[in-house]
């Protein structure tokens, strides 16, 4: 059977968030992103754009700085999804805030896509963007020991893979050890067979390899004693969360690895993001899960 995969939301799924916003009219005039991120405040952060950790034109990041800086607050790099051929960091502008605005330094990182590289490379440069994070985090205000790897969809998988698998981080001179934990929202950890034409270029199939895949990891992966949260939407219809979220949980449960879990109704695939934005946020206690995650005392 064909799993489904994350991809970028189809325009009746963009109608349907936007008639939540009360602006479905202008759908041709905007993307629904960028309509979400002209209600995000100005003056609860301050932000770093374009900062480079390589030299490729989307090894690029934009941090997100809280307006009261302390020197040792959590920081989390944020990899966004769109089935590693679409996304851009500008885009979740609305993450980047909301996550400063509790006292979180955020990064929100590109990183290269399919056509134009295909798996490995987009992890190996989020692995680049981790070592920056790590690298600048005193000057950023943020604690190295408090260091988290996040993200939505394919940026979800992202993240899991260089906390799973050590392979990526060795690349850079770390290792997952050095993680306090990482956060997947509505994450792909298991979707081979692979159907969707976009995903199957990203990962040359059907020369996939098994170990491609977080759930691979699990049960016996690095980062044993990182802190988890998993949240999922319960009617995602994009990414399974039964297949996905909750098998996670479970393999990393049974090896001793504690894991958040919460799959939330009245939100979908997209709108599950979205609940961190200011218009959508009784949507579901998004934001209020993952902000406390990350600043929860002693996650180290």
């Amino acid at each position: 059977m064909t799993f489904p995969q994350p991809v970028p939301p189809s325009p009746p799924a963009r109608r349907r968030w936007l008639t939540l916003l009360g602006l479905a009219p202008l759908l041709q005039a905007c993307s629904p992103l960028r309509l979400i991120n002209a209600t995000v405040p100005s003056d609860t952060h301050t932000v770093l754009r374009d900062e480079a950790y390589g030299n490729a034109e989307r090894q690029r990041m934009d941090v997100y700085l809280p307006v009261d800086k302390t020197p040792d607050a959590p920081m989390a790099v944020f990899f966004y999804g769109g089935s590693w051929s679409s996304g851009e960091r500008a885009d979740y502008k609305f993450v980047g805030e909301a996550l400063a605005s509790r006292g979180i330094v955020t990064v929100i990182a590109d990183y290269r896509l399919s056509p134009e590289v295909r798996y490995p490379v987009f992890l190996q440069d989020c692995a680049q963007a981790v070592r920056w994070a790590r690298d600048n985090a005193q000057r950023l205000g943020a604690s190295r020991s408090r260091l988290f790897v996040s993200g939505h969809s394919a940026g979800a998988y992202n993240a899991a893979m260089l906390a799973l698998d050590a392979r990526w981080l060795a690349e850079v001179a770390m290792q997952p050890a050095e993680l306090a934990g990482w956060a997947g929202l509505a994450g792909p950890y298991d979707f081979l067979p692979i159907g969707i034409p976009e995903v199957q270029r990203a990962f040359n199939w059907p020369d996939t390899p098994a170990n491609s895949q977080p759930l691979f990891h699990a049960p016996a992966g690095t980062g044993l004693k990182h802190r988890v949260l998993l949240l999922a939407a319960k009617s995602d219809s994009l990414v399974n969360p039964q297949r996905n979220t909750l098998a996670m949980a479970q393999a990393l449960q049974q090896r001793g690895t504690p894991v958040e879990l919460e799959l939330f109704d009245r939100v979908n695939h997209v709108t599950l993001i979205g609940a961190m934005a200011p218009p959508l946020r009784g949507l579901a206690p998004v934001l209020e899960r993952f902000s406390g995650f990350l600043n929860r005392p002693g996650a180290t």
